[in-house]
């Protein structure tokens, strides 16, 4: 009889206990790989919104800054004729600006007619005005001052909070210059033919090389002939020979001789530039996330008014007017539309200015302080309430508060339409003007 020794089984597996342990432990660890995810996730978030909001303001502030610097610009030279002296025994040079001889003349997103506080339509040639190179308007939740500046059959539109309207509290500023790289030198075979009075009969442009084509300058458009002494704009008739129209108040003169003459045509070589912000979505409906567009509108382009940058809340100005004792003054647009209540004077004017000159400091500016607000445009839910504050000195808030907490006279993001959780940064910058050195 053989004898089987039988012994116990051996326990296999893990106990109840075992695994309840393994799989908190296994929780434990999931839950810490996804919360470093989440927050590796949104902390790139932030950044890429921070990097983009970097880039797209540093863009803005230069864009703005190259624009400003030509601003009132002229062909040659922007001042000159003969020195007077200041109140403050300074001698300074007069500013230069064209003798206008046309009826018809209209400037594109002119936000500035004749009549009320500026003087009436004019009925004979006359000085250009120093309104009509530059003009800012600074505006509230509800009302812009020195004037409304929209003007919608030009692409300027008026506030709202709504797709498309312009964005509520930003400023407005339009400029015009001569852009000198265009137009047609006389010389050669262009000439100007002078009538036997000594008026202008016909100019006849032959383009040299490198110049603009001729093609689409119509009948009734506007010329302007100038050389570093003197510019006439008068309406015009004919293609190539340009013969000054009937309806001009009087006709242009052939002055001689002239130094460096050159042809221009209004429509497209004296530029309007016109800066505001527009309400934009990130999908383009009615309904998507909103937020502002930094808007150019150029008159010398066949593009209108064109986006440059996105995520730009805020728009402001103040303008550097220097008196005559050389103390420089930082004022709002209503400021310098009324000398500061008439206590600045008027520098220097052409001859046969307009009187009242009103707005004759637009032309006496000698620096420009800009101020952008930009956003994140993508709310981040996840930012802290130190993280969505920001500072914007336009509303006297110079240390970072939250978005609502604004003052009684600044502007909220909310009341703008937009969300208040997202990163948002204050950019400024003092641009020298290059036109007003007499």
């Amino acid at each position: 009889m053989s004898l089987i020794r039988r012994f116990p089984r051996a326990q296999r597996g893990v106990t109840l206990v075992e695994l309840m342990v393994a799989m908190l432990l296994g929780l434990l660890v999931a839950g810490g790989i996804v919360t470093v995810f989440l927050s590796t996730s949104s902390s790139n978030r932030v950044q890429t919104q921070m990097a983009r909001l970097q880039e797209e303001g540093r863009f803005s502030i230069q864009k703005i800054s190259d624009d400003l610097k030509m601003a009132g610009a002229q062909y040659c030279s922007s001042t000159g004729g003969i020195a007077g002296a200041t109140s403050a025994g300074v001698s300074l040079d007069a500013i230069r600006t064209p003798t206008i001889y046309s009826s018809t003349i209209t400037y594109p997103q002119n936000t500035t007619p004749w009549g009320g506080a500026y003087p009436v339509a004019p009925t004979a040639a006359y000085s250009m005005p120093s309104f009509l190179y530059m003009r800012g308007y600074q505006c509230t939740k509800t009302t812009c001052t020195p004037a409304d500046p929209s003007a919608p059959t030009d692409g300027v539109p008026a506030m709202g909070t709504d797709l498309d309207k312009r964005v509520l509290g930003a400023s407005v500023l339009t400029l015009r210059y001569v852009d000198s790289s265009r137009g047609w030198a006389i010389g050669g075979a262009s000439t100007v033919v002078a009538a036997n009075n000594g008026n202008v009969d016909h100019i006849t442009i032959v383009p040299k090389t490198g110049e603009p084509s001729l093609t689409g300058f119509a009948d009734g458009e506007q010329a302007m002939l100038a050389d570093c002494s003197t510019a006439q704009i008068f309406t015009v008739n004919g293609n190539p020979n340009f013969v000054p129209a009937p309806s001009n108040f009087s006709a242009p003169r052939a002055l001689q001789p002239q130094s460096a003459p050159r042809f221009f045509r209004m429509k497209t070589d004296f530029r309007t530039i016109t800066y505001y912000l527009q309400v934009k979505t990130n999908d383009g409906t009615a309904t998507g996330q909103k937020t502002g567009a930094l808007m150019r509108c150029d008159s010398g382009t066949t593009d209108g008014c064109t986006e440059l940058a996105r995520g730009v809340e805020r728009l402001d100005f103040l303008y550097g007017i220097e008196d005559s004792n050389g103390l420089m003054h930082y004022l709002t647009a209503a400021d310098v539309d009324s000398r500061a209540s008439n206590t600045l004077a008027c520098p220097p004017n052409a001859v046969g200015a307009l009187s009242p000159d009103k707005g004759c400091l637009w032309r006496a500016i000698k620096s420009i302080e800009v101020h952008l607000l930009m956003d994140g445009q993508t709310p981040l839910y996840s930012l802290t309430a130190p993280d969505m504050a920001f500072a914007y000195q336009p509303d006297g808030i110079t240390t970072p508060a939250a978005p609502d907490s604004r003052g009684t006279t600044g502007i909220a993001p909310a009341d703008q339409g937009f969300d208040n959780h997202m990163i948002r940064r204050e950019f400024v910058s003092l641009v020298m003007m290059r036109n007003y050195n007499p």
